[in-house]
């Protein structure tokens, strides 16, 4: 659990963190967060304050989709939130073009490494993720249908409210997946959320282990449990 906790912590940080970089770069953002800007500019708040009122409002819709957030739901609600107002705070404008470049790729790849740590603790996913799932178990459509539609709804709804969108937002969509599926293997032998993603989704039919010998789990203890027989 302590494993759990301190990737959960470091990855919803991470994120707000890899959130403010792209801000920063102004070359273009990911789908929630062209929303999330474009709401800025139509309301007086912070942007991490839209995060936050935008994660509670996509929470609400769980309620007739019957999922139950967990301790990581309502920490990502929060800490994200702060996470990007205070690394705005501290992070500098940049002007020159090949570091706001530069600066774009560094944060989708630290986002989908923040991606990788908050959801493989497995305490419960972040309110955008439980809403796809939610309505993927209701509707009986794949994940990247679902997916694709929130997505692309978001962000003409967040484009025309006057978020950025750019190459950065075409890069944050055709590299964060592949991205985050190479990562997967370095942290699915330590984090549980994974497996558990893949049951509550596709159902055990969809996990590897259930067509030959288990591998090592994380044991009790924090570290590698013996196979069974």
């Amino acid at each position: 659990m302590t494993r759990r906790l301190i990737a959960l912590f470091t990855g919803l940080w991470l994120y707000g963190f890899s959130m403010a970089v792209m801000i920063r770069a102004a070359v273009g953002l990911g789908p929630w967060n062209v929303f999330h800007q474009g709401v800025t500019r139509i309301v007086p708040m912070s942007f991490g304050t839209v995060t936050i009122l935008t994660g509670a409002v996509v929470m609400l819709a769980w309620i007739p989709l019957r999922q139950r957030p967990g301790f990581g739901t309502l920490s990502n609600i929060l800490l994200v939130g702060v996470s990007v107002d205070v690394s705005l705070w501290l992070l500098p404008e940049w002007q020159s073009l090949p570091v706001r470049l530069g600066a774009m790729v560094l944060a989708v790849a630290l986002n989908a490494l923040a991606g990788v740590l908050y959801i493989g603790a497995g305490l419960g996913p972040g309110p955008r993720d439980g809403l796809m799932t939610g309505l993927v178990e209701r509707t009986g459509l794949s994940v990247r249908l679902i997916r694709t539609t929130i997505e692309v709804a978001v962000l003409a709804t967040g484009w025309l409210l006057g978020g950025s969108v750019g190459l950065g937002t075409v890069v944050y969509a055709v590299a964060i997946g592949p991205l985050m599926q190479l990562m997967i293997p370095f942290v699915s032998q330590w984090l549980p959320g994974f497996d558990a993603m893949t049951k509550r989704v596709e159902g055990p039919a969809a996990d590897p282990r259930a067509a030959g010998p288990a591998p090592a789990d994380v044991g009790c203890g924090g570290g590698p449990a013996r196979p069974g027989p």
